[in-house]
């Protein structure tokens, strides 16, 4: 007995050294402990924010800027690196952006640039109070993450932000999990995460209800994974739109599987506008995704076209290869569950359709409409694919 009687207070000691070893690195670079914010709600935190961000990015060690339980207003803050050594922020508390967006004079509230093995976690709430921006140009991002590596984004929440809630732009192995997205299905270009020039980013087991899509995709995205995902209110899982600018780069190897899209305007869509420019998208796999009552469930839209703004009498430009979806089962709000719409110039190319059973919530069957694509088919199959009519009008869903 005698070897475990030493080993056991030797553990312990140990676990108290860690504890307070790590409690010493928070309270270094607490915010209010040492930087003198002050959770009132009304008073700036912005440069104690800043302060204690480039004292933390400065050490050689590993280090945790904290933000204790209350609520904070802060105008807006740019945090950049590359910092010395891994860098965290534990944000615990509720941090407000001003009401009134003619306060803002750039797009960012929060932005995070080019930092390296970072993370940003401890149930947090970042709350863009957006109701009365809506609509407005001045509308703002809630969290940017530019030029960022090797990061862990876990257990935050983004409320009514004014324009996208989260943004990933060049950014590479980059993992947001169990993330909490909320605004109002009314809230106009609320998407939940979009991402662009990104490789390596998983979007796992969250929680988005917003009023754009939940996820959008854009242009040089790469290896993405975008799994456990519930969505809606909102208008789905999107690639695009793309096609609109000059000089896209390629979309590829996205997978987007296990989620639940209810009462959403659509569900697994691909979007591109036809005429503008040229593109690519290839290897995108929707499979086991649950729809609840969304309006379009599967949709390719090469005839992307909001508020009918678009060269509607052209072809699309992107070149769509390589997609499939499987196991994709529920139902739509309106009977046509499946849509394919297709660019003339450039078919879609090996589109598969495996094991879907979607019913319509009403009296007529489910039924699918097919543009320039002869989907590959196997499995159970409801409804049957291109058994409607030929669309002849651009969409005009955002």
């Amino acid at each position: 007995m005698a070897p475990h009687l030493n080993i056991v207070p030797s553990m312990f000691v140990l676990l108290l050294l860690f504890i307070s070893a790590s409690k010493v690195q928070s309270d270094a670079f607490d915010v209010v402990a040492k930087f003198g914010a002050k959770a009132d709600g009304k008073t700036d935190l912005s440069k104690p924010f800043l302060d204690a961000w480039k004292e933390a990015c400065a050490s050689v060690t590993p280090s945790t800027v904290v933000i204790p339980k209350g609520t904070y207003l802060l105008s807006k803050v740019n945090l950049e690196g590359p910092c010395k050594a891994p860098i965290e922020i534990n944000v615990q508390g509720i941090i407000q952006a001003p009401a009134d967006p003619s306060a803002f004079k750039d797009p960012n509230w929060v932005r995070f640039y080019s930092v390296e093995n970072f993370k940003m976690f401890g149930g947090g709430i970042f709350d863009g109070q957006g109701s009365i921006a809506y609509g407005r140009i001045l509308a703002r991002i809630n969290i940017r993450f530019d030029f960022v590596t090797n990061a862990l984004i876990q257990d935050i929440t983004s409320k009514d932000s004014k324009l996208f809630h989260i943004n990933v732009f060049a950014c590479k192995n980059i993992t947001l999990e169990r993330l909490k997205i909320e605004a109002p299905d009314e809230s106009p270009n609320t998407d939940g995460i979009h991402m662009g020039k990104s490789e390596g980013v998983n979007i796992i087991a969250s929680d988005i209800k917003t009023g754009d899509d939940c996820i959008s995709i854009g242009d040089g995205t790469k290896n993405m994974v975008i799994k456990e995902i519930t969505c809606g209110p909102g208008h789905g899982i999107s690639i695009g739109s793309l096609g609109k600018f000059q000089n896209e780069e390629p979309v590829e190897g996205i997978k987007i599987s296990n989620c639940t899209i209810t009462n959403t305007s659509n569900g697994a869509r691909i979007k591109t506008w036809p005429g503008e420019h040229g593109g690519a998208v290839s290897e995108i796999h929707f499979a086991d995704i649950t729809m609840n009552n969304v309006s379009s469930p599967i949709l390719i839209d090469q005839q992307y076209c909001p508020w009918n703004k678009c060269k509607k009498n052209e072809e699309s430009k992107v070149k769509l290869s390589n997609i499939s979806f499987k196991n994709i089962r529920g139902t739509s709000a309106l009977p046509e569950a499946i849509k394919f719409i297709c660019s003339g110039s450039s078919p879609c190319q090996n589109v598969e359709l495996a094991d879907i059973d979607i019913k319509h919530n009403g009296a007529e069957p489910a039924t699918s409409q097919c543009l320039n694509v002869k989907p590959i088919t196997s499995g159970k199959l409801n409804p049957i694919p291109c058994s409607g009519p030929v669309p002849k009008t651009p969409s005009a869903t955002a």
